[in-house]
């Protein structure tokens, strides 16, 4: 078992960490304005992050997604938002269309995508179906070539100014989940509506707004995979989503242990510095170890995707651990903090709120321990 990173990969990892350091303070800055992160988008997007794990012949970098992962935990430890944004253009969009996509729609869609060139977004969830897609109300009706979708989206991230959006939609209502299928949307398409961007706890620069569908007309050529076979390409892209959220999760906890540690080697009480106290060292100790362990469950499902291998049970376990394991760090940060955790001057509060989201999209934690419960009922593990 080789745990040694290629030369490529660690090309990856070292460009990635000195593209973070060149941003951090700007994304602090825009995090507290509640800003959209475009100048950070678009270094990150010239330096070629938002295709690197797609294929080379349609614009992107051609890595592997261990690679991809690498990239998030330092890209994610600057500015978790913009981190959030690439990852919508790079796999809920792009590995969506580089696995599932005809030659043409590859040849169409993904070039601007992966260039940076234009944002997409990922419309799944619908204010009565989260979790179950079972409960999806948007359709999709057959007229002639074309279809018709009627519905609405929400929680969608870049839905305020994506060009391009993943939509389910049932094609089939007898079949419930079994009919859905996934289109490819052109969000300038008469009859689409952008809701208000939504006022967030945390990620603010990633924006969030609701889509709303009134009779829009989407070309057969738009349909992604099969008809009614949707359900097969959003769980697919989800699986291969939640590395990606693991490896974000694990930046903005490795974030949380430096500020953590610097203040504790600065930070002063009766007498001697925070880093002497038993307690402290437990908590910096305990954070460092799970971070390791989050990072070494996501690299290991990354592997497990590069080498066409199952990997949907390694996913949850990944996501879960990871996201579950920086929430801890950021409380724990706040805590070795203490009044000056909870300041804005301070960055621990943003980590904390950012945090909290990363248990929450890609699949609530809930759901990544129903997964892996059912693959270890079933024997799978």
């Amino acid at each position: 078992m080789d745990f040694t990173l290629t030369p490529e990969q660690k090309t990856v990892q070292e460009k990635a960490r000195r593209a973070a350091g060149e941003v951090t303070e700007k994304a602090a800055l825009l995090d507290r304005k509640g800003s959209f992160p475009k100048e950070i988008l678009d270094l990150w997007a010239e330096a070629g992050f938002f295709g690197l794990s797609l294929p080379k012949e349609f614009g992107g970098g051609g890595h592997d997604y261990v690679s991809y992962c690498l990239a998030q935990m330092e890209l994610a430890q600057a500015c978790p938002a913009a981190a959030l944004i690439l990852h919508l253009n790079h796999t809920l969009f792009g590995l969506a269309i580089s696995q599932f996509g005809t030659p043409d729609q590859k040849l169409r869609y993904l070039p601007p995508v992966a260039r940076g060139e234009v944002y997409a977004c990922f419309g799944l969830t619908e204010p009565e179906a989260g979790s179950d897609p079972s409960r999806l109300k948007t359709t999709a009706v057959k007229d002639g070539s074309e279809w018709l979708l009627t519905g609405g989206k929400n929680f969608v991230t870049s839905g305020d100014r994506a060009r391009y959006g993943l939509v389910a939609g049932l094609t089939d209502p007898n079949q419930g989940p079994k009919g859905i299928s996934a289109f490819i949307v052109d969000l300038k398409s008469k009859g689409v509506k952008r809701g208000p961007v939504e006022e967030k706890m945390s990620l603010s620069g990633a924006n969030s707004a609701s889509l709303i569908f009134n009779e829009v007309r989407v070309p057969a050529t738009a349909v992604l995979g099969e008809v009614n076979q949707g359900l097969k390409v959003f769980l697919t892209t989800l699986e291969g989503a939640r590395v990606g959220a693991a490896a974000q999760a694990v930046g903005i906890g490795r974030a949380v242990l430096k500020h953590a540690l610097d203040y504790a080697r600065q930070r002063e009480q009766f007498g001697q510095a925070l880093t002497q106290f038993q307690n402290i060292q437990w908590k910096l100790a305990d954070m460092a170890t799970d971070l390791e362990a989050g990072a070494l469950l996501t690299l290991k499902a990354a592997w497990l995707r590069d080498n066409n291998r199952p990997y949907g049970t390694a996913a949850a376990m990944a996501k879960r651990f990871a996201t579950d394991t920086a929430m801890h760090a950021a409380l724990e940060g706040v805590q070795i903090l203490g009044g000056y955790g909870v300041l804005k001057k301070y960055p621990m509060e943003k980590y904390f709120r950012d945090a909290k989201a990363g248990q929450i999209y890609e699949g609530t934690n809930e759901i990544m321990r129903l997964i892996i419960a059912r693959d270890l009922i079933k024997g799978g593990i």
